[in-house]
């Protein structure tokens, strides 16, 4: 039966293409690693390694094992870090993951509260394009909480942490922008180029659905690889672009305009199983500081008037 130091030891070596090192890294002599490693070939049935005479090379059986070695590995180091937050210990590490969209407008500040509070917690960070990708990622056991818009059929808790609302970005001089509603029907934008979201971004799904809804096709200036990139393209004149407000920079030189209809999406904390006291701890921080309209530009009164009702349809992407 293969061991965790087993393991551990493969992958050490394979990532450092050398058992020298490997033993240096590990603490251990270089003999100790070999027996360990020739046992684990020996459980395993096969040699896992070529050792060459400059380096080492998988054989298809250790190719084959690699994978679930470093997922044992990282599962083994999820528990040790569930049990301590279990303990009530003020340490380890709480794995979020979330999409791209989130992780710039509402996470920072989120983050730099919790720190505040709990600096013991290492918090390791994962990014995903899509909202669907977020949840197959959760589901997979990349992580102890999700932070994205509602997953559809998911079968563990969910916490709802508010709604966010979408405006338009034009730059200043736009002739809409100098409206004195404040906001702008999508199909007033019928025949403009957008800047676009990359494709498998779940926003650029998203603005395809919400200009099919207002009755036209967007037509594409630019598609962005980088989400943060956009309201500034749009701000630059390249076309306007829709965004989640709350991830329109404060050193902005466009204008941000609410829809007429209102566009919004409700964001969700969720996990796989009931949640332990640390990550409860953090799925409420999120509740109370997660903000859908920044200050910074709810303060632009002649473009943002007070928030409207929330709607009735909104987008999962």
């Amino acid at each position: 039966m293969a061991t965790l130091r087993q393991l551990e030891y493969l992958v050490t070596v394979v990532d450092t293409g050398s058992f020298t090192r490997a033993a240096e890294l590990l603490h251990v002599t270089q003999p100790a690693l070999s027996h360990q490693v020739r046992a684990l070939e020996t459980s395993l049935g096969g040699p896992l390694l070529e050792r060459l005479p400059r380096t080492i090379r998988l054989t298809p059986l250790g190719r084959a094992v690699l994978p679930h070695a470093r997922a044992a590995l990282k599962d083994a180091d999820r528990l040790r870090s569930a049990a301590r937050r279990a303990a009530g210990l003020d340490g380890g590490e709480l794995e979020v993951a979330t999409v791209y969209s989130v992780s710039l407008g509402v996470l920072p500040p989120v983050l730099r509260a919790w720190r505040r509070r709990h600096p013991g917690v290492r918090i390791r960070l994962r990014e995903f394009p899509h909202a669907e990708r977020l949840q197959a990622a959760m589901a997979a056991g990349q992580a102890d909480l999700a932070v994205g818009p509602t997953p559809q059929g998911w079968e563990g808790p969910v916490r709802d942490l508010g709604v966010e609302e979408f405006v338009v970005v034009l730059p200043a001089d736009d002739p809409l922008a100098t409206g004195a509603s404040g906001a702008v029907a999508l199909s007033a934008l019928a025949d403009r180029d957008w800047v676009h979201f990359a494709t498998g971004n779940g926003l650029a799904d998203l603005l395809d659905q919400a200009c099919s809804k207002a009755g036209f096709q967007p037509k594409v200036a630019i598609r962005a690889e980088q989400t943060s990139a956009v309201p500034l393209l749009a701000a630059a004149g390249l076309g306007p672009a829709l965004v989640p407000a709350n991830i329109v920079p404060r050193e902005f030189d466009g204008v941000a305009l609410r829809l007429d209809p209102p566009l919004h999406r409700t964001l969700t904390a969720y996990t796989r199983t009931r949640p332990d006291p640390l990550t409860t701890a953090f799925a409420e921080l999120l509740a109370q500081q997660a903000c859908v309209l920044p200050r910074h530009l709810s303060a632009r009164a002649a473009r943002l008037p007070a928030p409207a009702e929330v709607s009735s349809e909104e987008p999962a992407s």
